[in-house]
């Protein structure tokens, strides 16, 4: 890819100068003869927006010997184009970075591209997507669609930044002014992404199996997943129901023939409302997979999952948002201790997290110092990140860090030698 970069980055450049050519050549109103005959026309409107950043990232272990700390520099950037016509709009957005090994070497990939069309109350897109259902703030059981990039832990508190766009097809039907009706397909399927070495690959007590099935094989029909949704407002309370069948996005870890994401469907409902100040949301979900007896040690067993937070503004201009989520499995007694043979061996009962972001405001709404904190119950482990955000003008400044800690053998606690400091500076356009 050696030289590349520049010429991603000349050909967005030609790509931003669309609008100007457009208002030159008077593309924001074209109409031809026969439009012009019937009285018609056809509006256009072509839109470019965008961020470029540079961050400077460094582990804290390694500051205790200096000539042997490693300096990460990153590019980072985001071209976003759309355009849109009297009843569709296309949208294209990418992500480029240059990594700090050699900046001459970039990577340009897809965030979302995807086309909507609407016909009065009916909406159909179709594309790669990242499409959030449920009401919780943070990673809630019903937000099934899109799996996660965990190949690295430094963005984990911001979802949509790790969150992996998928082909899908996606539908609504609006019921009036305040009740929708969705349904998605997804034609094939794809996991979660973790690093498989390096600093943040899994450790011993959560490995990674190697003979999951093959991306070509993911792609067969029998690996698609689709659900429905409905959601209303009644009164001041918000409501959902949705269903939803798919893969698990983990696979399961055992010594069997093969190695694959279980089957299951999801039944779940949401609810959000305003009480006393206090920003209520809650989901409540049944993940019914093929093991009711709990005894198949290849699939995962059926399981209740649930989430309950809020967000309210407290004393002195603070806000707070809080969640806890908490996964209940269901025959936990069938589970066999032996990991040879039960891909949930030595699991617990309950999977529980709780995850909070304490936030104020100063000068006039430019500076931000904020924190946000996940705390594992089970594993007693944790990651916190606290920073603080100046925004002058145009520009943001970042210093931020994130701190792993707790138990060695937890999920976050496996990364407490990973502990990190980043400064970062951001323009957005």
């Amino acid at each position: 890819m050696k030289g590349r970069f520049f010429s991603y980055a000349l050909a967005l450049l030609l790509l931003a100068s669309l609008p100007l050519a457009a208002q030159d050549f008077g593309f924001g109103d074209i109409a031809d003869e026969g439009d012009a005959g019937r009285g018609g026309s056809l509006p256009f409107a072509l839109s470019v927006s965008g961020e470029a950043g540079v961050e400077l990232l460094s582990y804290v272990k390694e500051l205790d010997t200096p000539s042997d700390t490693a300096l990460d520099i990153k590019f980072k950037g985001k071209l976003n184009f759309q355009a849109e016509g009297t009843n569709a709009k296309a949208v294209i957005n990418l992500n480029i970075s240059a990594p700090e090994e050699d900046f001459i070497d970039g990577v340009l990939s897809i965030d979302e591209a995807y086309l909507q069309a609407y016909f009065g109350n009916i909406e159909i897109e179709g594309g790669l997507r990242k499409l959030t259902w449920g009401k919780a703030d943070s990673n809630g059981p019903l937000d099934v669609i899109n799996p996660f990039d965990y190949s690295e832990f430094i963005n984990l508190t911001d979802l949509m930044k790790i969150k992996l766009p998928r082909p899908l097809i996606h539908g609504s039907y609006r019921i009036g002014s305040f009740s929708k009706l969705e349904a998605v397909v997804l034609p094939w399927f794809a996991p979660h992404r973790f690093a498989e070495t390096g600093r943040w690959a899994q450790s011993a007590s959560s490995p990674i199996p190697l003979n999951v099935p093959s991306d070509d094989e993911l792609r067969k029909l029998k690996y698609a997943q689709a659900g429905a949704r409905f959601t209303t407002t009644i009164g001041p309370v918000d409501f959902g129901a949705q269903y939803f069948y798919g893969r698990m996005y983990q696979p399961s870890i055992q010594v069997f023939p093969t190695v694959d994401y279980n089957r299951y469907h999801q039944i779940g409902i949401d609810y959000a409302q305003v009480i006393a100040g206090f920003n209520l949301r809650a989901e409540v979900a049944a993940n019914l997979t093929d093991d009711f007896a709990g005894d198949d040690g290849a699939v995962q067993n059926p399981a209740i999952l649930w989430s309950l937070g809020f967000d309210r503004d407290l004393f002195w201009g603070i806000n707070l948002n809080l969640q806890c989520n908490e996964l209940i499995r269901l025959m936990h007694g069938e589970i066999s201790e032996n990991p040879l043979l039960d891909t949930e061996a030595g699991s617990d009962i309950t999977t529980t997290r709780i995850t909070a972001v304490v936030s104020k405001k100063f000068l006039r709404d430019e500076l931000e110092v904020r924190a946000a904190a996940i705390y594992g119950i089970e594993d007693k482990d944790f990651l916190i990140v606290p920073g603080i955000y100046w925004t002058i003008k145009d520009i943001q400044l970042e210093f931020s860090s994130g701190i792993f800690g707790g138990d060695q053998d937890g999920q976050l606690g496996q990364y407490r030698d990973n502990s990190f400091i980043k400064i970062g500076m951001r323009y957005a356009f």
